[in-house]
Order: structure tokens, then C-alpha cells, then sequence
């Protein structure tokens, strides 16, 4: 399972940016994430959705962040609005099914001025 995240870049305070993770599997079957890992800090988890399109968020994105997923085409995507500095951090991409996880090689975010 190959997992490429896409969509990172530099915003200003205040802005929006959408992140995609394209599958190369059909991911009808694993619940999918968003994790961020800022320096020196440990890599958390931002947000999930589940085979069933149940969705959690970190408490600091949540009423921020948005994550969906097209099962059709092998898509999730996060839409991050409101961005803070705090927000700076490689994005991760992960999939999970049974006891297996895949992780997408990140895509840097960059909120400042």
C-alpha cells in the first residue's frame, strides 16, 4: 500500500490549505488518518475517519479541520482553515487495517508571515 500526500506549502495566519492522500489500493476497508510531527516534537494525531465516515479531530483543530475520504478514488483529503503558526508541521497521510499501518511520506505546512 503506497500512501502520496500532496497539498502542503507556506500560508499566512488566517489562511487555508487542503491536503490530499491519494491510495494506490481501494481504501473501503482502512481507517484512515492525518498525523503532524513538528520539530522536535512527537508525531501526533490530527485526525481520523473511519470505514464507516465517523471522523475525530485533535481538540486544537477541531472546529478547524475537516477530513473526508472518496473510497472511489482512493482519496483523503483534510481541508485546514483558520491556520495558526502552531499548525507548522510535516503532514502525514496513514492507513490502518487489521493490525497493519502505511505511512505516506508527509508533506510539509508552513503558517507565518
Amino acid at each position: 500500500v503506497q500512501l502520496q500526500a500532496s497539498g502542503g506549502g507556506l500560508v499566512q495566519p488566517g489562511g487555508s490549505l487542503r491536503l490530499s492522500c491519494a491510495a494506490s489500493v481501494n481504501i473501503g476497508t482502512y481507517a484512515m488518518h492525518w498525523y503532524r510531527q513538528a520539530p522536535g516534537k512527537q508525531r501526533d494525531m490530527v485526525a481520523g475517519v473511519s470505514t464507516g465516515g465517523s471522523t475525530t479531530y485533535a481538540d486544537s483543530v477541531k472546529g478547524r479541520f475537516t477530513i473526508s475520504r472518496d473510497n472511489a478514488k482512493r482519496m483523503v483529503t483534510l481541508q485546514m482553515n483558520s491556520l495558526k503558526p502552531e499548525d507548522t508541521a510535516v503532514y502525514y497521510c496513514h492507513g490502518q487495517r487489521y493490525q497493519y499501518n502505511y505511512w505516506g511520506q508527509g508533506t510539509l505546512v508552513t503558517v507565518s508571515s
